[in-house]
C-alpha cells in the first residue's frame, strides 16, 4: 500500500477512487481500448496510470464491490456488479459469455492525491461467473486456489515418464 493511500485511511481526508477493468479479446465496445473495459466509481471518469505506466481514462459508472475477506482459505472472491451499464457493456460481455474464454477482471484503488500508480497492488482474478440483465451485471472473480492445487505440479506418470510402467 503506498504512503499516500495510508495518510488517507488515517486521516479520512482525500477520495478514493475504486476501479474495474475487464479483459477480453469479444469486447470491441466504443470510448473503451479494445480488448478491455474500464469503469471507475463515481459520477466523473477518471485519468490514472497503471501499474505498467499506461495512461488510461476509466468511465464513471455505478457499481458496488465486495472484497474477498482475509482468510485461510485457499479460494477467495471478488464480487461486484454494475448498474446502469451502457448498452454497449452489455452486449460486450454477452458476446464475451457467447465466445467462450476466461475473462480477466483487475480492481484497482487510487488516491485522487496521487494517480500516477494504484495506490495499492491490484487484484488481477479470473471471472468465474457472470450474470447478464438487462439493467446490470453481476460478476464473481476469483483468484488461483493455492492451497488446493497439487504439488509438485507436474506429475510424474507413465506418460511423461514411460520408465515408471516397469517400476514397482
Amino acid at each position: 500500500m503506498s504512503q499516500v493511500l495510508k495518510q488517507l485511511y488515517a486521516s479520512a481526508g482525500g477520495v478514493i477512487h475504486h476501479t474495474l477493468e475487464i479483459k477480453h479479446p469479444a469486447f470491441a465496445v466504443e470510448n473503451h481500448p479494445p480488448g478491455r473495459i474500464l469503469f471507475c466509481q463515481g459520477f466523473d471518469d477518471l485519468t490514472a496510470m497503471t501499474e505498467e505506466q499506461e495512461s488510461v481514462t476509466f468511465k464513471a459508472s455505478g457499481f458496488g464491490v465486495s472484497l474477498p475477506n482475509r482468510t485461510l482459505k485457499g479460494q477467495q472472491n471478488l464480487n461486484f456488479q454494475i448498474d446502469n451499464v451502457t448498452g454497449e457493456a452489455l452486449h460486450a460481455l454477452n458476446a464475451a459469455v457467447e465466445s467462450g474464454g476466461k475473462i480477466h477482471v483487475i480492481y484497482r484503488v487510487y488516491a485522487d492525491l496521487d494517480l500516477s500508480e494504484p495506490g495499492a497492488a491490484p487484484y488481477k482474478m479470473v471471472a468465474v461467473s457472470a450474470k447478464v440483465t438487462s439493467s446490470s451485471i453481476q460478476v464473481v472473480a476469483s483468484f488461483n486456489d493455492l492451497v488446493n492445487r497439487g504439488w509438485p505440479r507436474r506429475r510424474y506418470t507413465p506418460s511423461f515418464a514411460p520408465g515408471l510402467k516397469y517400476f514397482g
